[in-house]
């Protein structure tokens, strides 16, 4: 098995920081849950305050207390006494201690509860938008085209449902509230810094000339190494999956080593990738650190020389200390809230391009009702189709189905069996010609209503995690239980039911896990029984059975087949012999068409495929029940 080189697709592209008109319909998907994000702005403007009023409070007392005689030579000093003095607070001796203690205790406080309050209000509005996105992208997904799903990788589908949603959560929790109060925490900071002192401000600042440089450096290292890990994760991810998915087939060819080494391959170039990730981590946090002691000791050495001249209190420079050191964190976590900005408008593009794409199947303005009684006559005339522009899968099919009648598709692989069937249940548009029902162009009646009508089988059949009478029901509470289990026996899982101690109320996990292959068939063709269609389809629906297993089914799809109209793709005789009329298809064209018996007697290419594929397949059941 090859390790996937394929290079780093949509999935790992980071997109710009600011995009206004992603920003505009982001904004749109929080409006549901606005009162939280209003409630957490306003809490952030009150903790900001809170947060810038602690080395305000700590200046004053050191100013107006400990050394009241140089109160007047800090203006941010003396606004606080002015204000401390109108709410009738003291400002001298042990009172004005303890209450300069207590009002910064207050602070503190003030600043847990309010950052608790805004962490619970933010969480619970990226859960909200978190919750609706989902909603609305697994709705969308299910009016999807069926195209959609040819096209698209499942696991990319699923990663626009996980990963995409998760990173739009990390913006609206930590990414936009977050980033609002760094900004409003240092411009706050700034303001008061110059109103202390103004040249001791400027000089502060220079030190932000080299963080811009680091910052910028950090920025887009990070942003590269995170987009390279991405795509090395994606790649253990995938030989992961592919490897124990097939750890069978690994086993059988001996092929350990040689697996067990591709795997050390992509695991070292994931690990490499984290180190160069680190790398830009570990220089940048120590030089923000380095610089920021740097901008700290110019504070000191200028502040204590302005205060040995007599122009600049001690309290002030405590206060250009704790502001500094404040004015450094935000700077630092607004490198890490970009990287959570462009990882989100790289989500959203992705996530809104998904929910643009509109189907193509859709309900007409004014749909033809389905008639009722429903005969089930199915014409196809003069239809072409292809899933490419240019290139035809279908050349011309025409053909009628009688109500009642079945109808046997044969043919080799590619020859257009399986598309006949999605132009039926209109899964696909018809290129030209028409496909009508009962007389009416399908592309008249409303898709939903319309398929009401059918049931079919597949090869691949798919169950879901539930019991055995709700995927035979379809999860449909309103079929009898009675009615689920008269159809499980008809179908010949009566033993199965007798074996299980649960019966149909036996527990299966995913996609059917603990039945067999053939048991899982069954459960397909009792759920096709009890929703009773007027139109069958069944999709090489033998061909997963053994011998013994199809003879069980045989009365079941004699019973399935009478009275309803019957499309039936299938490689086992047994099957197509019963047919009213059997359509052979090569390269998108009927070649032939008549009965079992008429077709072997013109010996045409029916005759051929019967003698190389379809006589070899019975003479092999026929050695299987002769020694059974």
């Amino acid at each position: 098995m090859a390790v996937n080189e394929t290079p780093a697709h949509e999935d790992d592209a980071l997109g710009k920081a600011f995009e206004p008109r992603l920003v505009r319909r982001l904004f749109s998907l929080v409006l549901p849950h606005k009162w939280y994000g209003i409630g957490a702005l306003c809490l952030l403007l009150l903790e900001s305050f809170t947060q810038l009023a602690g080395p305000l409070l700590t200046a004053a007392t050191i100013d107006l207390i400990l050394s009241p005689r140089s109160g007047e030579k800090n203006r941010a000093s003396e606004l606080t006494r002015r204000a401390l003095e109108a709410m009738g607070a003291p400002v001298t001796g042990l009172q004005g201690l303890a209450a300069m203690t207590s009002l910064f205790l207050v602070s503190v406080a003030a600043t847990f509860l309010l950052t608790m309050l805004m962490v619970s209000w933010t969480s619970r509005m990226g859960q909200g938008v978190m919750y609706d996105l989902r909603t609305r992208i697994f709705g969308h997904l299910q009016r999807a085209d069926i195209s959609l799903f040819d096209k698209t990788p499942v696991g990319r589908l699923m990663t626009r449902l996980t990963t995409d949603v998760d990173a739009l959560n990390e913006l609206f929790t930590s990414g936009f509230v977050a980033l609002t109060g760094d900004v409003v925490i240092l411009a706050g900071i700034v303001a008061m810094l110059f109103y202390i002192n103004p040249l001791l401000a400027t000089v502060t600042f220079g030190i932000l000339i080299p963080m811009f440089f680091v910052t910028n450096w950090f920025r887009k290292g990070a942003r590269d190494t995170y987009r390279d890990v991405r795509t090395k994760i994606a790649r253990v991810n995938s030989f992961l999956q592919e490897h124990l998915s097939g750890i069978s087939v690994v086993q059988l060819f001996r092929r350990q080593e040689r697996a067990l080494s591709q795997f050390a391959r992509v695991n070292d170039e994931h690990r490499i990738a984290n180190i160069k990730s680190i790398h830009y981590y570990a220089v940048f946090y120590p030089a923000l650190d380095l610089l920021s002691s740097v901008g700290l000791g110019a504070i000191v050495l200028l502040g204590g020389y302005q205060v040995l001249t007599g122009s600049m209190t001690i309290g002030a420079v405590v206060a250009f200390v704790q502001y500094s050191k404040r004015f450094y964190r935000p700077l630092m976590d607004l490198s890490e809230k970009y990287n959570i900005l462009q990882a989100a408008m790289a989500s959203s593009e992705r996530i809104f391009k998904l929910l643009d794409t509109e189907p193509r199947i859709v309900a007409p303005k004014d749909p033809v009702p389905v008639p009722d009684p429903f005969r089930g006559e199915v014409a196809l005339t003069g239809v072409h189709f292809g899933y490419k522009e240019g290139e035809d899968v279908l050349k011309g099919v025409t053909f009628t189905a009688r109500p009642g009648q079945t109808i046997a598709l044969v043919g080799a692989t590619g020859s257009g069996k399986t598309t006949i069937l999605n132009l039926l249940l209109r899964f696909y548009e018809t290129g030209s010609g028409e496909v009508r029902v009962d007389g009416i162009d399908v592309t008249r009646f409303d898709p939903v209503a319309y398929r009401k009508h059918f049931g079919i089988v597949l090869q691949d059949t798919f169950l879901f995690t539930g019991t055995i009478a709700e995927n035979v029901s379809f999860f449909d509470a309103s079929i009898p239980r009675e009615k689920i289990e008269a159809a499980c026996r008809e179908v010949g899982l009566g033993p199965l039911l007798a074996r299980l101690k649960e019966g149909l109320d036996y527990k299966l996990t995913e996609r059917g896990g603990g039945l067999s292959v053939g048991e899982k068939q069954l459960v397909s063709f009792a759920r096709a029984l009890v929703h009773d269609p007027r139109i069958l389809i069944l999709d090489e629906a033998t061909s997963s059975v053994d011998p013994e297993t199809e003879d069980q089914i045989e009365a079941a799809i004699g019973r399935l087949l009478s009275g309803r109209t019957s499309i039936v793709v299938a490689h086992r005789l047994s099957t197509i012999v019963r047919a009213d009329q059997i359509l052979v298809l090569a390269h998108g064209e009927i070649r032939e068409r008549g009965t079992h018996q008429e077709l072997l007697e013109r010996d045409g290419l029916y005759a051929r495929l019967y003698a190389l594929q379809l006589k070899d397949q019975e003479a092999a059941a026929e050695r299987s029940r002769a020694a059974g």
